[in-house]
């Protein structure tokens, strides 16, 4: 789902004389404006409520209540982002305090990125999902990860789908796609410029491509045909992705129960298909034994 208030910012240089008023308050003042029906906007910003609403379908949703909904939204995840900032880690914290604040960023950026994903989106993606001959999955470093857990995932269903830890390899991979394949491009920053040149690549092959990324306007956002955002939750001192991959790999898990929802039968049988026992360990076999004794 893409930001309103990126959308706003996109138009504003093509709005009429009428939407002028009402888009420059809307990015000024969106605390305020959640608040407002849409007689009310229409006061503020010296406009009518048919202004108000041509300007939501112009910038892609069916009304007045769709857009303030998905302002809402938005409003409310940042100043969650705000909140976080004094949650931030310090040397002076105690395990206790660290323990407590890593897990609250991992709980928000979970909660946040549920606010953010768009059901129509979800949907399209799913569909994209079970129509396509592959999967793709590009990512580097963290978000490598992320990938690896959906190519497992989707390999215990016996989804086709592909995953390369090289970036060459990765890169080669995109120059084989098909638009019968499927590309998932997995980036926190939405900047890696290896992920974005894949992505390049299979735009050129005439693949469709879903972005695991954050919510914000970034270059693979742009690139993408369906977008799934992660909320952007991460501490200042970013050492290591935490409660970014988080909320990745909690797309990744709504992306595969859904595809397993489609075709729950078949899904059933090949997961006893594909279980692979574990043996008991040496340890296990000799207590087991001693206890038969």
């Amino acid at each position: 789902m893409k930001s309103v208030l990126i959308r706003l910012q996109e138009y504003a240089g093509h709005a009429s004389g009428a939407e002028k008023g009402a888009v420059k308050y809307l990015l000024e003042k969106p605390e305020s404006a959640v608040k407002c029906s849409v007689h009310e906007l229409a006061e503020r910003t010296f406009s009518s409520p048919s202004t108000i609403i041509r300007l939501c379908r112009k910038l892609g949703f069916q009304g007045y209540k769709d857009f303030h909904k998905s302002l809402i939204y938005e409003v409310a995840v940042r100043k969650s982002t705000n909140a976080e900032k004094q949650k931030e880690i310090s040397r002076e914290d105690s395990l206790e305090a660290i323990v407590e604040k890593v897990t609250y960023k991992n709980i928000s950026s979970l909660e946040n990125t549920k606010k953010l994903l768009d059901m129509q989106t979800l949907e399209a993606c799913v569909d994209l999902i079970c129509k396509c001959e592959t999967i793709s999955l590009f990512g580097i470093g963290s978000s490598l990860l992320v990938a690896k857990d959906a190519y497992l995932k989707f390999l215990r269903i016996n989804k086709p789908c592909l995953i390369n830890e090289d970036w060459h390899a990765q890169l080669l991979q995109a120059r084989n796609i098909t638009k019968n394949d499927l590309a998932i491009a997995i980036s926190y920053s939405g900047l890696t410029e290896e992920v974005l040149r894949c992505v390049n690549t299979v735009k050129q092959k005439g693949a469709p491509v879903i972005a695991i990324t954050r919510f914000e306007d970034t270059p693979l956002a742009r690139l993408a045909d369906y977008n799934l955002s992660v909320a952007a939750t991460e501490f200042v001192f970013r050492s290591g992705a935490m409660s970014s991959r988080i909320g990745q790999l909690n797309i990744i898990d709504i992306l595969y129960t859904a595809f397993i929802n489609r075709q729950y039968e078949t899904s059933v049988t090949q997961f006893e298909r594909t279980h692979i026992d574990k043996p008991y360990s040496d340890r296990t076999n000799y207590a087991t034994k001693k206890q038969e004794e």
